[in-house]
């Protein structure tokens, strides 16, 4: 047992934990919950910290799972069991060895795969979940010690747990369903907004991974287009450009450039033009992995929200309104804009239909409230629902307005954990007592 004092990766969450647990197997797992539980404590299992939420605030018993990683089994049909505290970064490496890979993945991949899941994290493509949509089975210990098996007719459902928000169990083991190991032909580009937007519905059901990210204070746009190939890599990216574009620009260089736009807000508006310019095209081929996911050194603060497809367009006409009649707000990150499938996945922001994704960002030292305050209340016109690990400020009662299922979440909740042992503040705002 350690005492330790914890940061979220965006430092909007800073705690110090009564007790820190570090379990080595999952028998010592049940254990801490267990013992949590006689004495009437909370515990909190943590991943990378990648949530900018509270989710993962623990005041008294942090679980660590960081002695929970890699594979346990590869199993006929591409099915793989892995640990619960194992990197997505990691789990791609040790796929690639067996030839597979993750169907989809978002564009961080430092999280741990328990914490990804949980939190609903997503990628991009218009005929592709998020990550919980390639759970086929999960091993959990309840909130009153019991080791679940959950999957093929086992326990509750698998779709009702998976995005779990840690509040159901605290996950020990996910098996997913992988893929055969693939190429992606990347094409990177800059376009006016108003040529993205008139051939967006083309573009997205035409490209396998499509996203877009705006320029505020421009009309310009930076376009990813990730077409699957089968077979190695024929062009990639030489190390060079890779290292010049992605570390040298896109993180030291724009760090410069946000604490230029933190000292001086009104700079922010040259100053993404600049950005803007300053991108040029690329196009090449590369494994999955590396193409799905970026290195982010450049700390932000983040929300987002899924909108009906339909919506986007509308969503994004208020938004880019308000940016403009609020310049004081000086938005120095590029707003994102990706896609997914429709899900039956009981927590899921894309929960039967088909969504769009509208993620906003800003300077992790600058000013963001107002302007996440007005993306929530645009989001709410369109019925949009907030990805659990960003930030947002909505409660129970909003929450299942947007939420069909989450009524039979809680009744989940009151099955796998009746004492609520696996809980914080955060979560009683979310899914009540």
């Amino acid at each position: 047992m350690l005492r330790v004092t914890w940061e979220n990766w965006s430092g909007t969450v800073a705690v110090t934990p009564a007790e820190v647990a570090c379990p080595r197997d999952v028998e010592e797992v049940v254990e801490v919950v267990r013992r949590a539980g006689r004495a009437g404590r909370q515990v909190t299992a943590v991943g990378s910290g990648h949530s900018f939420t509270p989710l993962a605030e623990a005041r008294d018993v942090q679980l660590r799972l960081d002695h929970l990683t890699g594979i346990v089994a590869v199993e006929p049909g591409g099915r793989v069991r892995v640990r619960a505290g194992t990197r997505l970064r990691e789990l791609s490496a040790l796929l690639a060895r067996h030839g597979l890979a993750l169907e989809n993945l978002g564009d961080i991949d430092a999280q741990t795969v328990a914490g990804a899941v949980a939190t609903g994290t997503h990628g991009t493509g218009a005929r592709f979940g998020g990550l919980a949509t390639q759970v086929a089975a999960l091993e959990l210990v309840t909130g009153d010690g019991r080791l679940l098996r959950l999957g093929e007719g086992a326990g509750p459902p698998v779709e009702g747990v998976v995005v779990g928000l840690g509040a159901l169990g605290v996950v020990t083991e996910v098996t997913l369903r992988c893929v055969p190991a693939f190429t992606l032909h990347a094409v990177e580009d800059t376009e006016r907004y108003d040529a993205v937007l008139e051939s967006l519905d083309e573009r997205v059901e035409r490209h396998d991974h499509v996203e877009f990210y705006w320029f505020p204070y421009t009309d310009r746009c930076l376009t990813k287009t990730n077409t699957r190939r089968p077979g190695p890599p024929e062009r990639p990216l030489p190390r060079w450009r890779r290292v010049l574009e992605d570390e040298v620009l896109s993180n030291g260089v724009y760090r410069a450039v946000n604490e230029v736009g933190r000292r001086r807000p009104r700079a922010v508006p040259a100053l993404n033009r600049l950005a803007a310019r300053a991108l040029s095209r690329r196009e090449y081929d590369d494994v999955s992995s590396r193409v799905f996911a970026t290195t982010r050194r450049v700390r932000f603060v983040e929300s987002e929200y899924a909108v009906p497809r339909e919506s986007l367009v509308p969503v994004l006409g208020a938004l880019r309104a308000w940016v403009a009649a609020h310049p004081e707000a000086a938005v120095q990150f590029p707003v994102e804009v990706r896609f997914a499938a429709a899900d039956d996945v009981w927590l899921s922001t894309a929960y039967r239909r088909p969504t769009a994704y509208v993620a906003v960002h800003q300077f992790h030292r600058s000013p963001a409230a107002d302007y996440f305050h007005a993306v929530e209340a645009i989001a709410a016109e369109h019925g949009g629902r907030p990805h659990w690990g960003k930030l947002h400020g909505l409660d129970a009662t909003a929450l299942t307005a947007r939420y069909p299922r989450l009524p039979e979440v809680l009744a989940l909740r009151e099955e796998l954990d009746p004492q609520r042992v696996l809980t914080n503040r955060h979560l009683r705002r979310l899914l009540g007592e």
